[in-house]
């Protein structure tokens, strides 16, 4: 800095301050003749007030920029330079000793990186001592500053070495390149960040500097015996002056606490109780390659690239799908879950949403249960551990079981076809690991193969023997839920299955006993990989209590880096995270009133024009004021986030603007559009969508109707950022559908007063009548079938089928392409998307005539014959007959109940 040679010129700048490292520069150029002598007294002198004295004022007040020099030119004593240095050194110490952390401060690498993970490097300083603004606004503790200080203040300089070896800064070769206790880049619950590596430079000045200390300044007497240096070291015995022009530090530069002053930038999302009432508030994180969406209440996926490993539905309703963990007090037979879908009732639930961790915690009593769910940044895993705190005075033993469905294959063939794609998974359990793992048979040679492990890692003490299971219809039941399950609510044993199920799970279970007072942990790992080989190599790398905490500090890293990389800040990431919930489950607060819904309903085919697909959520921003194409940046950075998390999305951004010859709008629209795309990507192959920019006055009323009437989301650029708009149409809800689902009914036993027909071939459970033209079955209160049983009733244009519970579905043309009502196609849960329900207005009864969704007690008998099903069922001194047929003809579906009071 200071002249080009190419340019032949100076440049605009220089670095010309005598308390730096120009001052080396300067005098071994005036010894060796290539500059005049006059070049030293050029270099800049200003001082500023320091100790009851002055020191010279560096660029930055780095301990490099004052000390490097002396580590081969000497500092005469009572000199300039020599009274600055030890004024220095002073001042370092102080500072350190004000914020309660050891001192040496100097220019290093910090605790931030950049897409490929190298630490990034800058120069830092203490405040007052330098001209560069914002120093106090960093606190990075660069050892080789306290190498470097030794030569001024040895004493000092080893109880620094000694309290920076106590907090964990000494590595296998020497001391680490820096302690980052700069509040902004540190994780929550942290107090610094060391940055784990070596620089050869530094490692080679604390040497120099120590070994200058120990034996009398050898290396500066070696560059003093040059007889062209001593010929010029006249210079270095350079004095105070009188009249030296004096730079007060500014007031902001000399705060004492600076951790303090920086507020905290987390952007972590805190939700209660009554917040989480509302429709589904989600959560995302992701590695690049392998990603987890979580909802306030505990459903969710997990996907690993395009391929789904557990299931998921868009269900706001009962959002009962996801990796769940259960927890059963042996003692007191409570059961509840970490999160819901089950539990008893609490008043203290809250759950925490941060970039790179969520944290579901719940208090009951002197019982705190902590869940964190992590994704490895390093793997293709992901962690959940459970943290039970037992507060009373006597022990506790808690039963852990975790859940989840497998699915091994993309989330469109499993919608297409679930009982189908649930055919090829195979599970094994390995006992050397305590883990179950998965594997899906392929179709073709082509096909990719994919493994998955589930195991536990606990840290306490484990009672009993660890139990499994990787059968659904073991672990839940028949026309059971994950809510009821049979295993958690009837305190089923787990049966221990593994091998060619038909409905593929994961469920580990086991007890650990707490100690008064004391904290028990377990971590349910969940790990994908390519090959079963690899996937051995991964659970025997994770199965280790050390691998949570180190997942956990890499997360962390990789969340800095990805903001850092998309230019987002943590609370603009937070409001990413607030608008991936309406993209996921639809809400009406986010789209366009029911009547646009309903103007612009058009076939899927009418998007295709406009190069849409429409198989992707849509979100619609409208703009018609360039002023606001700030906006337009901000959903650029949120589509680029949303991919990275592993979330699909069309952005589409329409030009509303009149038409116009100048269209600097949407010059500008597609202008922002091409920057955006030409940043390097760091997720590849784990979200899908683009970016569409259109123009109003190009499209027909028609289509621009239908993209209003298709977008999960529509936004208007003139109502400001995000933030802004969140604030407005986020509107508290006073109720949950959730809370209804969310505790089981009871069943009293009522026998039915009807008496039980007599069937042929009764097996039991049903029998034929009617000379076999109807097929009898009956079900006592809380009684399944084994398996499903159905009756299909249709006609050429329409159709239902009913199963002998009551469940079923309506259809019209093709049972397939053309539902009515909805169709689960799940053999354990046989859940229903039609019921009739009937309640008692005096005794608040409620119960329906079949024996899905609501028992209230009695006998079930269900009567199929060639096109109907009829339900008969006595309850409560109330005879119901349901009767259910299509005409002959007619696209109609008739439901006939008949209430008689018996």
């Amino acid at each position: 800095i200071g002249y080009s040679v190419a340019a032949k010129g100076l440049d605009s700048n220089c670095y010309d301050l005598l308390a730096s490292e120009a001052r080396l520069a300067s005098l071994f150029a005036i010894a060796k003749g290539d500059v005049p002598t006059k070049h030293w007294f050029r270099l800049g002198r200003t001082a500023t007030p320091l100790d009851g004295g002055s020191a010279l004022i560096s660029w930055s007040g780095s301990m490099f920029e004052y000390l490097m020099p002396s580590l081969v030119m000497r500092a005469p004593s009572g000199s300039l330079l020599e009274q600055t240095n030890r004024r220095v050194v002073a001042r370092q110490e102080s500072y350190g000793h004000s914020l309660g952390i050891p001192w040496g401060i100097s220019e290093s690498a910090y605790n931030a990186r950049d897409i490929e993970f190298t630490y990034q490097y800058s120069n830092f300083g203490v405040p007052g001592l330098g001209l560069k603004r914002g120093l106090s606004e960093n606190i990075v503790i660069a050892p080789y500053a306290t190498g470097l200080a030794t030569m001024v203040d040895p004493s000092r300089a080893q109880l620094n070495f000694d309290r920076l070896a106590k907090l964990g800064a000494r590595g296998r070769y020497g001391y680490y390149e820096a302690l980052d206790f700069t509040r902004s880049r540190l994780p929550d619950g942290e107090d610094m960040a060391i940055v784990r590596n070596y620089m050869a430079h530094h490692q080679g000045m604390t040497i120099v500097a120590i070994a200058n200390t120990l034996q009398d300044g050898g290396m500066r007497s070696r560059f003093h015996r040059e007889p062209i240096i001593q010929a010029c070291e006249l210079l270095l015995q350079e004095k105070t002056p009188r009249d030296i022009s004096i730079a007060h530090p500014r007031a902001e530069e000399v705060k004492a606490s600076v951790a303090e002053a920086i507020a905290d930038a987390s952007g972590v999302r805190r939700l209660t109780q009554d917040m989480i009432a509302g429709p589904p508030i989600t959560h995302l994180l992701s590695n690049g390659r392998y990603a987890v969406m979580l909802t306030a209440t505990g459903g969710g996926y997990s996907r690993c690239r395009e391929l789904a490993i557990t299931r998921w539905r868009e269900d706001p309703t009962r959002d009962d799908q996801g990796s769940f963990i259960f927890l059963r007090d042996t003692q007191t037979e409570t059961i509840w879950s970490a999160a819901e879908p089950i539990g008893i009732d609490t008043h203290d639930e809250e759950v925490f949403f941060g970039e790179d961790l969520a944290q579901f915690v719940r208090r009951d009593g002197t019982l705190t249960t902590t869940m964190d769910v992590l994704v490895s940044s390093e793997d293709d895993s992901e962690v959940r551990r459970i943290s039970l705190t037992n507060s009373r005075r006597r022990p506790r033993e808690i039963e852990i079981t975790s859940y989840a469905e497998l699915v091994l294959t993309t989330p469109a063939a499993d919608n297409a076809h679930p009982a189908f794609a649930k055919m090829f998974v195979e599970t094994e359990y390995l006992a050397e690991y305590g883990a179950l793992i998965a594997t899906r048979r392929t179709r073709s040679t082509d096909e990719p193969r994919i493994w998955v492990a589930h195991f536990a890692v606990a840290e306490g003490e484990i009672v009993g023997d660890l139990q499994y299971e990787t059968d659904r219809a073991q672990f839940v039941g028949r026309c059971r839920s994950v809510r009821t399950a049979s295993a958690i609510e009837q305190h089923n044993p787990l049966s221990n299955t593994v091998g060619t199920v038909l409905d593929p799970i994961f469920s580990l279970r086991l007890r650990v006993r707490i100690p008064p007072r004391k904290v028990a942990r377990v971590a349910f790992w969940t790990i994908v990989a390519a090959s079963r080989v690899e996937l051995l190599d991964q659970i025997d790398k994770h199965h280790d209590r050390s691998a949570f905490d180190r997942v956990k500090t890499l997360a962390w890293t990789q969340a800095q880096v990805q903001l850092r990389h998309l230019g987002v800040t943590a609370e603009e990431a937070a409001d990413f995270q607030r608008l991936a919930a309406p993209i996921l489950y639809a809400d009406p607060r986010f789209r366009t009133p029911s009547d646009s819904i309903i103007r612009g309903a058009a076939p899927q085919s009418s998007l295709w024009p406009l190069s849409i697909s429409g198989d992707l959520p849509i979100v619609l921003l409208c703009i018609d004021d360039i002023e606001d194409i700030i906006q337009v940046r901000q959903l650029l950075r949120a589509h680029e986030y949303w991919r990275l998390k592993g979330l699909s999305v069309d952005l589409v951004v329409v030009n509303e603007r009149a038409s116009s010859y100048i269209q600097d709008l949407q010059i500008a629209i597609e202008t922002a559009v091409r920057s955006s795309q030409s940043q390097p990507a760091i997720s590849k192959g784990l979200a899908k969508g683009s970016v569409y920019t259109l123009r109003a006055d190009l499209m027909s009323v028609e289509v621009r109707a239908l993209l209003r009437s298709v977008a999960r989301v529509v936004l208007l650029a003139r109502r400001g950022p995000v933030a802004n708009q969140l604030a407005r149409l986020l509107l508290p809800v006073v109720a949950s559908p959730m809370r209804f689902l969310k505790r089981s009914v009871s069943v009293p036993q009522i026998e039915s007063a009807r008496a039980k027909p007599s069937l042929e071939f009764f097996n039991g459970l049903g029998g034929f009548d009617k000379d076999g033209r109807e097929y009898v079955t009956i079900l006592a209160a809380g009684q399944t079938t084994p398996a499903p049983w159905i009756n299909v009733i249709a006609n050429p244009t329409f159709g239902f089928q009913t199963s002998v519970e009551g469940s079923g579905y309506t259809w019209a043309e093709n049972s397939r392409e053309n539902q009515l009502t909805p169709w689960s196609n799940d053999p354990v849960g046989d859940p229903t998307g039609e019921a009739i329900y009937i309640r008692d207005e005096e005794t608040f009864d409620l119960w329906s005539p079949t024996a899905q969704p609501i028992q209230n007690g009695g006998t079930y008998i269900a009567r199929h014959g060639f096109g109907y099903s009829r339900f008969e069922h006595v309850a409560n001194g109330i005879a119901s007959d349901l009767l259910q047929f299509v005409p002959v003809a007619d696209p109609i579906k008739i439901s006939r109940l008949i209430l008689r009071n018996v």
